[in-house]
């Protein structure tokens, strides 16, 4: 029996989204505290191969478990309580996460991308965060670390070794609206274009001549991943994101994300959009 009261061998389980986040924050702690699986293992008279599962997802343990693994690591007081705050969380399928202005820096945004076989985005006014240049996120925010952040976030995302393939459905409503000024749209546009000229990543244009529908309303992501991992879908607003890994919430994203296609234009068409206004913001330059 583990020290946390545990019948061992324990039955590995498939991960979840919430789960993984957990496995992450501590994998996070462990290491920041630089100590190696093995030790931390030993020292809590756990199996290596427990705390392996328990940091991939794959398996728990009690909150008790988790306040010794925390102390173990010396981890301060606001990791403690963030974590154990998970750690009490029932696992449903869906959870929340607060952020301040940007969920660039989510665990388990950044976790769950970095794991993702493709990766699908819209946002109704604006281009979506993975095709953001510094300039038109730096004035999107008004915080220009958060831009290096959003844009570090897509380098270790669609410039990796093996990317995902992504889809980003763009509303002409954000080709048409300055942000920054002039010139940060006329370079945000060309950076668009040339994401869309790389093959892992296609652009969808949705015309501003669309028929209206629900779907155009608010943001919608949607990863897919290796199987037996299910799908995440996660949306978001000014302070919080919401991340889904059951069924019926998938699914729900999945047809707003069909909608969004059948509106949107094919690739070449978009892309003719998309160089149409930045030809018309680099005339106004002039």
């Amino acid at each position: 029996m583990d020290t946390d009261g545990e019948k061992s061998p324990a039955i590995t389980r498939l991960s979840t989204a919430h789960s993984r986040e957990l496995g992450e924050e501590l994998r996070r702690i462990r290491r920041t505290a630089r100590l190696s699986s093995a030790v931390v293992a030993e020292s809590l008279g756990w199996s290596l191969g427990k705390l392996s599962k328990l940091e991939t997802g794959n398996r728990g343990t009690s909150p008790w478990g988790i306040a010794t693994l925390l102390g173990r690591c010396v981890a301060d007081e606001a990791t403690r309580d963030r974590v154990m705050a998970i750690a009490h969380e029932p696992d449903t399928g869906t959870f929340t996460r607060t952020h301040h202005g940007s969920p660039d820096t989510l665990t388990a945004l950044t976790l769950h991308e970095h794991l993702a076989h493709s990766v699908t985005a819209y946002e109704p006014l604006t281009v979506p965060a993975l095709a953001q240049t510094t300039a038109y996120a730096g004035a999107l925010t008004g915080d220009q670390n958060l831009a290096a952040t959003r844009v570090a976030r897509q380098d270790r995302l669609l410039y990796r070794r093996t990317p995902p393939n992504a889809t980003l459905y763009v509303h002409e409503t954000a080709l048409r609206l300055v942000v920054g000024n002039r010139a940060a749209m006329r370079d945000q546009l060309l950076y668009l274009t040339l994401q869309a000229g790389l093959p892992h990543i296609t652009v969808h244009v949705i015309p501003i001549t669309a028929p209206a529908h629900p779907a155009l309303r608010h943001h919608a992501a949607l990863f897919t991943f290796a199987p037996p991992l299910r799908p995440l879908s996660y949306s978001e607003n000014g302070i919080t994101t919401v991340f889904h890994d059951n069924l019926h919430a998938v699914e729900h994203h999945q047809r707003r994300l069909r909608e969004l296609h059948a509106r949107a234009l094919p690739a070449a068409q978009s892309g003719e959009v998309i160089a149409h206004w930045a030809d018309a913001y680099d005339k106004g330059i002039r």
